[in-house]
Formats: structure tokens, sequence, C-alpha cells
């Protein structure tokens, strides 16, 4: 069984994280994005995920090499030429996505974190005998958002893009399981699967929607990657709580690479992750926060709400707080205030910068 990721483009949502590596190989709870996708399409019996890209191309493959050896699943590119929406590249990868046996493969959009019930999707797509599954879940105010209205058997009968009258509280989940003939629906040009794709399906009754019983978010921006990181440690603590992190240091859900050295009196929680050899002092406090690889805390520093990038540095009583996004390789100089700021690579930040969202070049 094939999969398809829509791995994009520039990732400019999730700057300056994507200044150094694109996008879905930034880690997100100590292993890169788009690993946690590839493991569940694994999981679910896919042996070939192709991976469409249009922007570094390289690097991700040269990347993820190694963890097509460790998964045992193969990883090919499909490189556009030009950026080709959400439907183009299906078409532009058809020759491995239908590879003659008539099974259905699977389309993830690679910003995408969730549960990943792709076993129960695909059975219900099976049980249903559709052309098109779309993963649907359930939000608050779908007045923000396209709906997908349904009837009682799941099937799917109209799309409405923010609706200012209740239709439904159902959304486009960024996750499909599609029969090859859908392929056929698609022309070799950039194109949208949601708005020429799926209202063909619709129109010919072969559309349904599978509801997704669990958390979910799209982690493409550094306040809904911080929510999101919320939302899957409390998925671990249900599912796999030993990978947690244990001890009177942490308080609510967080998750430490063994490699990574905590001193002592710090108060690290709830929803934290901190990467791989990390150095964090005494009396540190962090909470809602993420540290990449490397990131090197000095004593009585206070993180909260913010991520700090890969080989940085924060001297003795910083604080880097609300939506705070560090670079790569940034030294914040000890008694410096970030509130809110977003510093991009390779900076020294010697005074405090009191202004939101302030951008240091």
């Amino acid at each position: 069984m094939k999969a398809l990721i829509l791995v994009g483009g520039y990732g400019t949502r999730l700057r300056p994280l994507t200044l150094t590596v694109p996008k879905p190989i930034v880690d997100f709870a100590n292993k890169p994005m788009i690993i946690h996708q590839i493991e569940a399409l694994k999981r679910a019996g896919c042996d070939e995920v192709v991976l469409a890209i249009n922007y570094q191309p390289k690097v991700m493959m040269d990347f993820l090499k190694e963890w097509e050896q460790k998964l045992q699943i193969k990883i090919t590119c499909s490189q556009e030429t030009e950026p080709m929406g959400t439907a183009g590249p299906l078409r532009l990868a058809s020759d491995i996505l239908d590879d003659g046996s008539g099974d259905p493969f699977f389309v993830l959009n690679s910003d995408v974190i969730c549960d990943f019930p792709l076993k129960e999707m695909l059975a219900f797509h099976k049980q249903k005998g559709a052309e098109g599954t779309i993963l649907v879940t359930r939000v608050e105010d779908p007045s923000k958002y396209g709906v997908v209205v349904m009837d009682d058997s799941a099937h799917v009968e109209r799309f409405v893009e923010k609706p200012k009258t209740f239709v439904g509280d159902k959304i486009n989940a960024g996750i499909y399981v599609l029969n090859p003939a859908v392929l056929e629906r698609i022309e070799l040009r950039p194109t949208s699967i949601e708005k020429e794709t799926f209202p063909l399906i619709v129109r010919d009754k072969g559309l349904y929607a599978f509801t997704l019983d669990g958390y979910w978010m799209d982690v493409g921006q550094p306040k809904d990657y911080l929510r999101g990181l919320g939302l899957h440690l409390e998925s671990l603590q249900r599912r796999d709580p030993e990978s947690l992190a244990q001890g009177p240091t942490f308080i609510g859900n967080n998750i430490v690479h063994p490699s990574a050295k905590i001193g002592s009196d710090c108060q690290i929680g709830p929803d934290v992750s901190i990467g791989l050899e990390c150095v964090i002092g005494n009396g540190v406090r962090i909470s809602n926060s993420v540290l990449l690889h490397r990131v090197k805390v000095a004593n009585y520093a206070r993180i909260a709400d913010s991520i700090v990038g890969w080989g940085s540095s924060l001297g003795k009583w910083t604080r880097v707080e609300f939506k705070s996004v560090i670079g790569e390789d940034v030294h914040v100089r000890p008694e410096v205030f970030l509130n809110g700021s977003i510093v991009l690579p390779h900076k020294e930040i010697k005074e405090s910068i009191m202004d939101p969202g302030t951008i240091i070049m």
C-alpha cells in the first residue's frame, strides 16, 4: 500500500525554525514532524511513502535516508518544478500511487498531528465502498473553517466555507483515503483537491467522512505547534505513559531526551519537550515550551510558552516568554527578557526586548 505526504513549500509560518531545516523535519516531541506520520503509515500497512516536495528536496531526502532504514519503509521524492497545490502532486506521482493492484492509498498534509487512526479509517473506507474518505474533526467554532456536511451514514453532501449559520461542526482534518480512480479526475496542473476534486466525487456520491475520535492540530505555526504539543503529550499519557518524564522535577506531561541533563531545584512542566543533549542549570523553570537539540540554559532562567532553537543558549536569570521563538545558534546574555520576540539564527541578544512581536534580524 502507498501513501503521499504533501510536504509543501517554504514553511514561512514557522520561521525562524524553517530557516534552518524544512518544516517537516523540525522536531515535534523530540521526533521530526513527518516521522510521526510515516510511523503511523507503516503501522497501517504502507510499504512506500511519496513526499511531494517543492522546497529543499535534497535536504529532505538526505535526512530521511537514515529513517528509511530505521523504519524499513521505502521513502521516495516527487519533486514539483512549480507549486502544484493539493491535488496536482497526486497526479504527478500517479505512477507510484496506482501500482495496478487497485488498492486505495493515503494522502496526508504534513502539518497535521493527531492519533492517526489510519487502520480504522481504511477499514471504514472499504466497508462503505467509498471512492474517497476524508478524516474530519469536531471544532467548537465552525464559522472559522470550511465545514464538511454529511448525512447520518457519513456520506458527504457538500462543503460550506466559513458558515454564518450552523450547518455542522466537523472540518476537513487533512488526511484522506482515495481509490486510484480519483487520479483520473485530476489534471496535471496546479489544482486544489478540496475545491476541485472533492466536489466531483460528491457529485457522484462517492465521498465519505470518518470522524476522528481524539485530538487534532495543524502545527504549522508556533502557537499551534505549542498547543499541539500539549495535546500530543496528553495523548501519550493515555497510550504510552512510560515515554513521559517522571520524578519530582516534573509537573504534568513532559518529554525529555535521555541524553539531556537537568540541574537541581528545577521545575519542568507542564507540556515541555527537551531535546538531545540539552543542558539545564539549577533552579530553572520551564513550562509549555520546546527546547530543540543542544540548548543550554543557565541557572534560574525561566522559559514559558516559547520555542528555543538548536544550539542556542540562555544566560543566568534570563526570561523567554509569551510565544517567543528563538532560531538556531542564538545566545541570550544574562538577565535579558524576551517578550514574545522572534529571533533569527546566529544572533547574540544583549538587551531585553519588551515589545511583543519584535523580529530580530
